[in-house]
Order: structure tokens, then sequence, then C-alpha cells
């Protein structure tokens, strides 16, 4: 039984393309955390940061990240967010493989400008929001057990390095 395989980092990095891919390929469920989120409350992640504010869901987030680390096989793609979390990290750490997919704010910023569904970007200077997202963020990614540079990667070759990364265990 292999633990399972967590991927983190920024929104837009790619974690659920390549987390669906990862798990087609080595034959284990897939987790979109922020998916699960969405069907329990019926709502859009931007939704519910909309009516219910930015706690709620940190706080349905943190039930299904630590819910899902229960299952066995899986590979799970979390939000952009929830590895900040120290409850989450510490289980993380613990019970699974953990990669920090990142790549450059400037290629972040090109993925988040067409894609309008970012609660936390929802404003004018959403560059600025997002490069102090990934300043905050950053250190406490680098606690991820690898990390994966993805900017002048093909997604084949970051589904590859993942896949050698999860085998070594």
């Amino acid at each position: 039984m292999k633990k399972n395989l967590v991927l983190l980092g920024m929104m837009a990095v790619g974690k659920t393309t390549l987390g669906k891919i990862v798990a087609k390929k080595q034959k284990l469920q897939f987790i979109d955390t922020d998916s699960c989120i969405e069907k329990k409350n019926l709502m859009t992640i931007e939704e519910i940061f909309e009516k219910k504010g930015e706690k709620f869901f940190r706080i349905e987030e943190e039930k299904e990240v630590l819910q899902s680390l229960q299952k066995k096989n899986c590979v799970i793609a979390l939000g952009g967010g929830a590895f900040v979390n120290k409850t989450i990290r510490a289980n993380i750490l613990k019970s699974s493989i953990s990669i920090w997919l990142d790549v450059n704010i400037k290629t972040l910023n090109s993925r988040v400008r067409w894609n309008q569904k970012r609660p936390l970007l929802n404003e004018k200077n959403y560059a600025e929001k997002l490069k102090k997202l990934y300043t905050e963020r950053k250190d406490i990614y680098k606690l991820a057990n690898h990390k994966i540079a993805c900017d002048k990667l093909t997604k084949r070759n970051i589904v590859e390095k993942i896949i050698a990364l999860y085998e070594k265990y």
C-alpha cells in the first residue's frame, strides 16, 4: 500500500490537471479537495467566499482535506491555501508524499488573468495580490517533501517527474 500523493502550490499551477493524469497512470483515485467542497456545499468556491466568507471556507477545507487523507491510494490536489493550515500541513507531512508544483509569478499572472473564478483575486490589482499571496505562501510550500519547478517543463515532463518522485517511496 502506497502513501497518498498530495499536490500543492498556488492557484493555476495545474494541480488538478496534472493530478488527474498522474492518478490515471498510477491507477490511483483522484481527489480535488476544492471540487469536493463545492459538491458538499452546492456552491462554487467563489460563491462560498461571497456568501459565507473565507473563514467558513477554510473550516470546510480542513474537514475535507483531513477526510481525504484518511483514504488510501489517492492523488490529492489541494486548494492553493490549504497547506498554509498547520493542522492540514502536519497531517500531510506525517501521512503522505507532498510535492510543491511551483511556477514563477509571471506565469501565474498569465494563467490567472483568463480565469476570473479566483475569489482571493477578485480585485482590480489582482497581480499585486497574487504576488503578495505567493510571497506569503512560498516559505510554507517549501516544507513539502519535494518541489518541481514547472516553468520550463511540458505537462508530460511534469507528470514524469511527479511519478518518479512518488515511485521512490
